[in-house]
């Protein structure tokens, strides 16, 4: 059956009987893939350049009208039902429930699991790309370095937490890794690689955070997720 969504004019689905993912491999954008891979869901991915502002074109807009990434169509939705859904923390939260896979059952661990989705959406996603404007980008020139020194102090706070939530833990959630990592790393590895930052917000002085990261690291599901989608067309 084929996909009912303008997007497709501009994205042409090639395997329309599986789920679509629209995106870019930023921390956002990888928190999917690397879901998709975890869970083995078949996928097809499409690459949306911000070099060339695809994410303002209409076809875009018409699944996400908030202008980000990563967004998803499921063919095989709810009843059966196309599903087209925006927001990274709601597809982790969607695609949980779909596989059953990396959200706990149990009604307490299962909320407290989506607690730390919600903490990295609201605060660690936010928190660090501002650190990441007046660190590496555009905020870097500014004389007045407060800007600045107020979002690494913020982040330090937020490491900290994590740090602390980590202690004598394998994962966030304890021995099971679930979608609370999934959320929370990708921004965790972009505060250090990409953004450059590790000194200045003092990594070395969160150890768990450090062992953690390179568990996940370490895991080829996420290996892979990281690339998808490339500016290659992987």
């Amino acid at each position: 059956m084929p996909l009912n969504h303008p997007i497709t004019a501009r994205w042409p689905a090639r395997h329309p009987e599986r789920l679509q993912l629209y995106s870019l491999n930023t921390p956002n954008g990888v928190k999917v893939s690397i879901m998709l891979e975890e869970t083995g869901l078949p996928y097809e991915a499409h690459l949306v350049d911000f070099g060339k502002d695809e994410q303002h074109t209409p076809e875009f807009l018409a699944l996400n009208p908030n202008n980000k990434i990563p967004a998803i169509i499921d063919p095989d939705g709810p009843g059966g039902q196309q599903l087209a859904l925006f927001e990274s923390g709601a597809i982790l939260a969607y695609l949980a429930e779909k596989t059953g896979a990396l959200l706990p059952r149990e009604p307490i661990a299962r909320w407290q699991t989506l607690q730390w989705l919600f903490w990295q959406v609201g605060g660690v996603g936010p928190m660090f790309g501002q650190l990441g404007f007046f660190h590496k980008f555009a905020g870097k020139d500014w004389e007045d370095k407060r800007p600045r020194d107020r979002y690494v102090q913020e982040t330090r706070r937020l490491l900290g937490v994590l740090d602390g939530r980590l202690k004598d833990r394998t994962w966030i959630m304890g021995e099971d890794y679930t979608i609370a990592d999934i959320a929370v790393l990708p921004a965790v590895r972009n505060l250090i690689e990409f953004y450059g930052a590790g000194e200045l917000v003092g990594i070395e002085d969160f150890a768990q955070v450090r062992r953690v990261l390179a568990n996940f690291l370490d895991r080829p599901a996420v290996q892979r997720g990281l690339q998808i989608p490339s500016r290659d067309g992987a």
